[in-house]
């Protein structure tokens, strides 16, 4: 993980869980013949391109509406923060579309180019969405505390998983067992990792709506405008949690049985 970033780490889970889907859509034991999981496969990837479909058009819908206040996204992020008594975070800008995260480690809020000197109502809502985590980090809020823990952890399974697993099938069959089985203990520690992330953004957006309404920053049908955006942002990590389910599945269903069939 990158300097404590979990939004950094978010992407390199993502693109783990990616590699695993696509290079592993093509085994089966039938090979070239049809393999009933790949359902399972087709099922989690237009979940995600559902949901990413979904957090884009809402996005560029709102990003277009003003907010009465006036605020920029850092501006707000500021007031937000004064308001809980945090002082120690810093706002800085980052490079990139919607890239904004929150750094524990560093005690950083860094808002995207799209973000940070906007004045729409998307804005002004993703940034207090990271304002959220800061939040929860001052409380202790234990879903986060969890997260941050085992992101070592999860980096490591999610590097690891898949390489195990393919070495696996190339191998005898004890050792090759043994390999398979731990790739997918290890793919286990993924989907764990972003069943906890669930609560800690849906609870982070929670915070945003009320810090938003209780500071002025946003009217209430701004902040109703707000809500649909982080709603839809939300769905992409339950998107992202279904399909490496449905993922974990369809390793156990191909891989489950491999012992016994040997």
């Amino acid at each position: 993980m990158e300097d404590g970033s979990w939004k950094h780490g978010t992407v390199r889970f993502e693109f783990a869980k990616e590699l695993i889907i696509i290079i592993s859509a093509f085994y089966s034991p039938f090979m070239m013949v049809w393999d009933p999981t790949y359902v399972l496969i087709i099922i989690g990837m237009l979940l995600s391109l559902a949901a990413s479909g979904m957090v884009r058009s809402t996005y560029a819908k709102y990003s277009g509406v003003r907010a009465m206040s006036g605020m920029t996204g850092a501006q707000a992020a500021e007031r937000i923060l004064h308001s809980k008594g945090i002082y120690d975070v810093r706002i800085e800008h980052v490079s990139g579309n919607l890239t904004d995260h929150y750094d524990p480690r560093s005690k950083v809020l860094r808002l995207s180019d799209t973000v940070f000197g906007s004045t729409s109502v998307a804005a002004i809502g993703v940034a207090a969405h990271e304002c959220g985590h800061a939040v929860q980090h001052q409380e202790g809020y234990a879903p986060l505390s969890i997260r941050t823990a085992i992101v070592p952890v999860t980096n490591f399974a999610a590097t690891l998983s898949w390489p195990l697993i393919l070495i696996g099938l190339l191998l005898s069959q004890r050792t090759g067992n043994l390999l398979i089985q731990i790739g997918i203990l290890l793919f286990c520690a993924v989907v764990l990792f972003q069943l906890i992330t669930l609560p800690v953004e849906f609870n982070a957006s929670s915070r945003a709506i009320t810090l938003l309404k209780q500071n002025g920053i946003l009217y209430e049908n701004e902040a109703k405008m707000t809500g649909k955006v982080l709603r839809a942002a939300a769905l992409t990590y339950v998107a992202s949690a279904a399909a490496s389910i449905l993922q974990l599945l369809r390793l156990i269903i191909l891989f489950g049985g491999r012992n016994r069939d040997d």
